[in-house]
């Protein structure tokens, strides 16, 4: 009935081998250390540098919004900015919305 499977031996029993689990907790550790400097610091640097900047806007700024509308800052309020972005034609957004600070006169030469 067997002719073409070996029967199985049992093996004598042998437990986990020793220093695995501190091998598991230091990887465990190891990868959320790493994680942290891929993912969580680079992240939080951007964060503070945006509200840095955020903080620092002023009256007659050019700026480019995160949807794309270049415009002058004519007014700012604690949450709210009004940008002027073309000629009488005035837009409020809030100013954690601003993408980047321009230099002055982009917007003249850009036309």
């Amino acid at each position: 009935m067997s002719l073409f499977i070996a029967s199985a031996q049992a093996q004598a029993e042998g437990g986990p081998p020793p220093g695995g689990e501190m091998f598991q907790i230091f990887f465990l550790v190891g990868l959320f250390v790493l994680f942290y400097f891929i993912a969580i610091r680079p992240q939080r640097k951007r964060q503070k540098e945006h509200q840095q900047m955020v903080s620092a806007l002023n009256k007659g700024d050019e700026v480019v919004t995160s949807s794309g509308i270049l415009g002058k800052v004519t007014a700012l309020d604690d949450n709210y900015m009004v940008l002027n972005v073309a000629n009488n034609v005035d837009m409020k957004f809030q100013r954690v919305h601003v993408h980047a600070v321009l230099p002055k006169g982009t917007l003249k030469s850009i036309g």
